[in-house]
């Protein structure tokens, strides 16, 4: 299984052990859309709440190979905001080291 279908199967269960697992150390997330940038921690609390969900059958792996990949999927807020999103992660000691984002807001 590959490192983001791993992450994947985690995020969905809410895994927290897992997202420590997969997560390197040193991890850091940026959002383009914002200019954010979160923490190992801030990310894996982020991940427990429930202000995200996935659409599930528009999710896809788009690359993956030891060092880099490409995710796109379509991801609903609490708020009932839509975004389609494309994420690029970086690996490194076979743990996702950075996630990088742009979004597009969606109609409702």
């Amino acid at each position: 299984m590959s490192i983001l279908e791993k992450y994947d199967k985690i995020f969905q269960a809410k895994d927290e052990a897992g997202m420590n697992e997969i997560l390197h150390d040193d991890f850091k997330f940026t959002m383009h859309s914002s200019g954010n940038q979160l923490s190992k921690s801030d990310v894996i609390g982020w991940a427990m709440s429930d202000d995200i969900s996935e659409d599930r059958d528009r999710s896809r792996i788009i690359y993956e190979n030891d060092e880099i990949g490409v995710h796109h999927a379509f991801v609903t807020f609490k708020d009932g905001n839509t975004q389609a999103v494309m994420a690029v992660y970086k690996f490194k000691d076979g743990k996702i080291i950075s996630m990088e984002t742009g979004a597009t807001n969606m109609p409702k």
